[in-house]
């Protein structure tokens, strides 16, 4: 039934290969089928001016897609003099997702940026982003406790993020583009390896959603964010 022939509750194949790249304090390349995001992590002894002598330190993140990473070249922002509202919105949703799983108090006043860059698009790109983001910063934040800049560890929990939506009217896991392109309901689950829920973002793409609907979507985010925590758990130990 669906365009991939995976079940209903089915992820794509997940990979991720961490320290990615050479200078960056945390690095990963996620790949959740057909879209591979690159997320690097970098320390800086800063925080934004708003939270300056606090004490509390802060995750941020940026979010960019490579002209060729859809099939058909995307002009670069940069280009254009500004960044797009869609790409601001996604990283401010990756910096806030973050954020939900660190604790500030113990990561003391430095900032942490989470850098995605997506290589290739094919669905799900805001959610790969979280997933493969919270790796690299689990990494840094390692480099930090090696080193004994932090005393205690301020990663309280995994977060990680799946899409799910109702596609030819099943309740299915983890949207790859062609059924995102057609899906009736599309949402993006954000959660804690916990099963906290920390950001839902769903909405009907054509039809409308039942309660029962919703939760059968609920179901299986839990199932993927649970898979997802898993290989993150066993990428950065």
């Amino acid at each position: 039934m669906r365009p991939s022939g995976r079940k209903l509750d089915e992820m794509r194949a997940v990979s991720i290969e961490t320290g990615f790249t050479k200078h960056a304090e945390g690095s990963a390349l996620i790949k959740m089928g057909d879209t591979h995001v690159l997320c690097t992590a970098t320390i800086e002894d800063r925080v934004p001016p708003f939270i300056k002598g606090s004490g509390l330190g802060w995750v941020t993140a940026e979010y960019g897609m490579l002209p060729r990473a859809t099939n058909t070249r995307m002009r670069r922002e940069a280009a254009s003099g500004k960044q797009g509202g869609r790409t601001v919105e996604i990283q401010r949703l990756i910096g806030r997702a973050l954020r939900a799983g660190v604790d500030r108090s113990a990561l003391g006043e430095r900032q942490i940026t989470v850098d995605c860059d997506v290589l290739q698009a094919d669905g799900g790109t805001r959610c790969a982003s979280i997933t493969g983001g919270w790796i690299a910063l689990r990494l840094a934040v390692n480099k930090l406790m090696k080193a004994g800049d932090v005393v205690s560890d301020p990663l309280v929990d995994p977060v990680a993020a799946v899409s799910c939506g109702i596609y030819a009217g099943q309740p299915v896991l983890d949207l790859d583009y062609p059924e995102d392109s057609e899906a009736g309901v599309d949402g993006n689950f954000i959660m804690t390896g916990s099963g906290k829920l920390i950001e839902v973002q769903m909405s009907a793409e054509g039809s409308t959603y039942t309660r029962d609907q919703m939760n059968q979507l609920m179901d299986l985010a839990e199932k993927g964010v649970g898979e997802l925590a898993a290989i993150q758990k066993s990428v950065t130990a």
